[in-house]
């Protein structure tokens, strides 16, 4: 079972579509240096456990890296092999589990196009409206060993998660738990990337209703 804010729970927003993180870098920092390590890295649907990409910044530019999807959960919730799954989603910032990632250089931003809510056996998928570029809010760890399947023992990857919150109108309709931190603005963006934890935390609050449309739901 995949842990949710380092606690088993109902699944919630392990799924999304990432197919123009190389078209938004350019379009959103376009004043910026930016270095895409991401190679062959191409369009696709995004899994708990895959390699994405995320955003991040280092130096005086910005940095498209690959990197893989679930931060290290707190050892309790390891299996008894000292398997670890990962947390996909991240709520309860309070905890001092997350406290060490919480400033400018472990905070990255998720491109995505479309996100899916799991509703009565089906997928809904949420997009922004007016398709304006958007970024997940995210936290990322570089380096780190662990086992993530027993079958390939111990390997080190950079890993990442994105936050959630409450949900907005659209949201709340499918799954009225929680919602992905979405950033819409770049005056948000740097201020995820940027800023220090007691002004970037706020960002950790819905997406204004009527910002997000429902694309498909599929069965």
């Amino acid at each position: 079972m995949l842990v949710l804010d380092g606690q088993p729970g109902a699944a919630m927003c392990n799924l999304y579509n990432q197919t123009t993180a190389k078209e938004a870098m350019r379009r959103v920092f376009p004043a910026l240096p930016w270095d895409d390590r991401t190679g062959n890295l191409g369009p696709a649907d995004i899994y708990p456990d895959r390699t994405a990409a995320i955003v991040r910044a280092e130096g005086d530019g910005m940095v498209l890296a690959p990197a893989r999807w679930g931060l290290p959960s707190p050892p309790q919730f390891h299996s008894k092999s000292g398997i670890d799954r990962g947390v996909t989603n991240v709520r309860n910032l309070a905890s001092a589990h997350w406290r060490r990632w919480l400033g400018p250089a472990h905070r990255c931003l998720v491109p995505f196009d479309r996100f899916a809510e799991p509703f009565s056996g089906t997928n809904v998928w949420f997009a922004p409206t007016g398709g304006s570029p958007a970024f997940f809010a995210g936290l990322h760890v570089p380096a780190w060993t662990s086992i993530r399947k027993l079958r390939d023992g111990a390997t080190t990857d950079d890993l990442f998660a994105f936050l959630t919150c409450p949900p907005n109108a659209e949201v709340a309709a499918v799954h009225p738990k929680a919602m992905p931190v979405i950033l819409t603005e770049p005056a948000e963006w740097e201020m995820w990337l940027t800023a220090p934890w007691p002004i970037a935390s706020t960002l950790q609050r819905p997406l204004r209703d009527g910002a997000l449309t429902v694309v498909e739901r599929v069965d």
